[in-house]
């Protein structure tokens, strides 16, 4: 296997493992797994750091319940990964059901301490 094929699966693991911390209320595993730098975009136009996602996720603002995150496909380039695909979730904003179907970019940066995700751009599908 190359190299670029090891970060790859690498990168779609972490994907799993970052969507997991998310549905389990994980916030140790999602900062785990976050760069300080974090840039969290949302479909509704918010932005957040990593600090105030995790500050929304405690106190209840986002709660999770089934996220499917079909992966398109991983781009390496030097020490960043692109991973282009779908970010599909059922969960609770401020109390309101929601449904989300998106196309999405999430960015991770290879660091000292390993892969860290760095930012995500969420695209809604309407129309479909």
């Amino acid at each position: 296997m190359t190299a670029t094929h090891d970060a790859t699966t690498v990168i779609r693991e972490l994907e799993d493992a970052r969507y997991k911390a998310m549905l389990e209320h994980d916030l140790a595993r999602f900062t785990e797994l976050s760069h300080p730098e974090l840039v969290y975009s949302h479909s509704s136009g918010g932005v957040d750091t990593l600090e105030s996602y995790l500050d929304s996720m405690r106190s209840g603002i986002y709660e999770y319940h089934d996220v499917d995150h079909p992966i398109d496909f991983v781009r390496i380039v030097d020490d960043v990964a692109l991973v282009v695909g779908e970010m599909n979730a059922d969960l609770t904003i401020s109390g309101r059901p929601t449904t989300l179907r998106n196309k999405c970019l999430a960015v991770w940066k290879h660091t000292e301490s390993g892969w860290r995700f760095l930012a995500y751009q969420p695209t809604p599908v309407t129309g479909a």
